[in-house]
């Protein structure tokens, strides 16, 4: 079946056709690097992750081109650098690389570019004078603002009304400003600001404005998809198209708009006064990496995400139940890289995750019976199924006995090259083993247990051999015992 997509633009499902299928586009808005990402921000990152990973499928890896930019100058951030008393720049570099930290541990591939904004002035000082020179942007007291009423389509996105708009949204009101709507392109820098020199003077880029040039100078004037989450649909989506269209006439910018729907914190939206305020590295502490992607793949993009720890706990579960299989079958040759065809059509039905995680399911159960049976055919058939199925939604691809160990994905040896291990981890309480780390010598103590275990069986201790596996459970250490011994073991939880 064809790639069908939501696009926000048309409110309905549409098949998908690239504008070259040789050269098929993606841009999806990126963090503003002042503080640690909070689950809210990872949920477009692992959305359009797969979304990236579908269209390298269908179309070739080499023909996908992914840009996801990191918007390194704002007022957050310049608030953020002046309340820590740090230059931006460590401030924005220290952030991003703890930004693409968190999204690794969570299994998202790197993009194809990740454009700085701060190295992009030139073209965005650029698209503002040929927006003047074209009547619909206007410099007034050292500021660019864009003229809203010369483009009258503005609000094609959102489908609400110029005035609708206004009344809906918070506009900053200005005397310079010839309406209300207007929104900025260019603002004035003090001294102590970042600042670049400019026809209007020294000043800095309108967040709007930032997206409009870097998406140009790596995808063209036209390209396949824009995404991002709900909450960006106005002002800040609407008015990237306002800028970019009336700056090129005759281009239509993105073709097709995705957007994720909103996340809550169990019933809630996140607070730090309500202390539900998540981030990533924060349950990175907790949970591994890829149980809080498998969360957050759990509920269909479009849709409202309940986010609770109950569910990541859910998540790990499933997540076991995908790993397990797989560890049995190690020494099996997988004889097909095919996904299954219904989770395939899952996927390609405006990326349906949940089904795609059913029908995942399914395909384990149906390697366990084949473990059972001992088919050698069906078990290389359904690994590579599994496998398969699970690369497309950058899950169960670790080593499975790692998984059990408790070691994430991130950190195993020799694994995907686009992810590495977090920096570091908060502390865990003293008397459990972190459930998100196994490192040489917590492993090495835990099989120092074992063998403490299988020494007092031989003794016939069986007193001190109980003992050994209750402590090693309240550790967090399951053991797996069969009649000739124990033969793993794996985090409990």
């Amino acid at each position: 079946m064809p790639l069908m997509l939501h696009n926000t633009m048309s409110r309905k499902k549409e098949a998908f056709t690239p504008l070259d299928p040789a050269r098929v586009r993606v841009y999806v808005c990126g963090p503003t690097v002042y503080d640690d990402p909070h689950i809210g921000n990872a949920r477009p990152v692992v959305v359009f992750d797969v979304l990236f990973r579908l269209l390298r499928q269908v179309y070739g890896p080499e023909h996908v081109t992914y840009v996801r930019n990191i918007t390194d100058v704002d007022d957050k951030i310049n608030a953020r650098a002046s309340e820590r008393g740090v230059d931006i720049r460590t401030l924005t570099e220290d952030t991003a690389k703890r930004f693409r930290d968190d999204m690794q541990a969570l299994g998202a591939l790197a993009p194809t570019h990740e454009p700085r904004a701060t190295e992009h002035i030139g073209g965005m000082i650029a698209l503002i004078q040929t927006l003047i020179e074209r009547g619909h942007a206007y410099a007034a007291e050292d500021h660019v603002l864009f003229a809203v009423q010369s483009k009258p389509d503005y609000g094609c996105l959102s489908h609400r009304t110029r005035d609708e708009l206004i009344a809906g949204a918070r506009v900053e009101v200005a005397p310079y400003k010839r309406d209300p709507a207007d929104f900025v392109l260019w603002k004035p820098s003090t001294p102590d600001l970042p600042g670049w020199d400019s026809p209007w003077g020294r000043g800095r880029p309108g967040w709007h404005l930032e997206c409009s040039a870097m998406s140009e100078q790596f995808l063209g004037r036209d390209f396949d998809i824009h995404g991002g989450g709900l909450d960006l649909v106005f002002p800040h989506h609407e008015n990237e198209i306002a800028q970019s269209t009336a700056a090129f006439p005759g281009t239509g910018f993105a073709r097709v708009w995705l957007h994720n729907g909103y996340l809550v914190v169990d019933g809630e939206k996140m607070s730090k006064s309500l202390g539900n305020f998540l981030t990533v590295r924060g349950l990175r502490a907790e949970f591994p990496g890829e149980a809080l992607r498998m969360a957050l793949l759990g509920t269909h993009y479009r849709q409202p995400l309940d986010f609770t720890k109950a569910g990541v706990t859910r998540a790990k579960r499933q997540l076991d139940r995908l790993y397990q299989p797989l560890k049995e079958a190690a020494s099996a040759k997988d004889t097909t890289d095919t996904p299954p065809l219904p989770f395939l059509a899952a996927l390609e039905d405006d990326l349906n995750t949940p089904l795609a995680i059913h029908h995942l399911r399914e395909t384990a159960q149906c390697l366990n019976k084949a473990l059972t049976d001992k088919d050698a055919r069906l078990i290389g058939k359904f690994k590579g199924e599994l496998l398969a199925g699970g690369a497309l939604m950058g899950l169960a691809q670790g080593d499975p006995q790692a998984w059990f160990h408790g070691k994430p994905f991130a950190q195993q040896d020799g694994q995907n090259p686009h992810r590495s291990p977090p920096k570091s981890q908060p502390d865990q309480p003293a008397n459990r083993l972190p459930l998100t780390e196994s490192t040489g010598a917590e492993g090495a103590h835990v099989e120092a247990q074992i063998a403490e275990r299988k020494s007092a069986r031989l003794r016939k201790d069986f007193a001190a051999a109980d003992r050994i596996r209750k402590e090693l459970l309240a550790q967090g250490v399951a053991l797996e015992d069969k009649p000739d011994g124990t033969t793993d073991w794996k985090r409990a939880g």
